[in-house]
């Protein structure tokens, strides 16, 4: 499917995160790395070595959930925007998601969480905005909550008003 559409099936979604629900109790670092590339920023920027490409830099990353920490600092690194930090707490879903469009959400805010196929699934609430920096080369990361029932949907967001 993804090889037609470029959209992960929501099997190949729910591959990317831990096995055991409740390792979502902390945040995790979802990889959605589904083909071998070269590439490899998320590994060298992980301070628990968590993330693991190896000698071929081309390998799909893998990671290491007992490892992680959710820390987001592999989001702020990954070219490919193809990370981002999950966490449910008190039946809501807690999404670090990297965003480089303007304007940037402010923390407050209502906005509308998108899925992979670019429709509106539901609306969210801005929780923390930590802004990328020039000199590092590193994008923003928007913290985002929504409804549980949308772990394995949400992938970004969008500003209302923009459909």
């Amino acid at each position: 499917m993804i090889e037609k559409t470029a959209v992960a099936s929501k099997e190949m979604v729910r591959s990317r995160f831990p096995k055991d629900k409740d390792v979502l109790f902390r945040p995790k670092a979802i990889i959605e790395c589904y083909k071998e590339i070269p590439c490899n920023p998320c590994e060298t920027s992980c301070p628990f070595h968590a993330i693991t490409i190896g000698e071929d830099i081309n390998a799909i990353p893998q990671i290491d959930f007992d490892k992680c920490t959710g820390c987001g600092i592999c989001v702020h690194s990954c070219p490919g925007l193809a990370i981002m930090v999950a966490m449910i707490k008190n039946g809501k879903a807690y999404f670090k998601v990297p965003y480089e469009l303007l304007p940037i959400p402010l923390v407050g805010e209502r906005w509308l969480a998108v899925n992979r196929n670019g429709d509106v699934i539901s609306d969210c609430k801005i929780e923390q905005v930590m802004p990328g920096r020039k000199s590092t080369n590193t994008t923003t990361v928007v913290t985002v909550s929504l409804e549980q029932p949308y772990l394995y949907d949400f992938v970004t967001i969008r500003r209302p008003g923009d459909e």
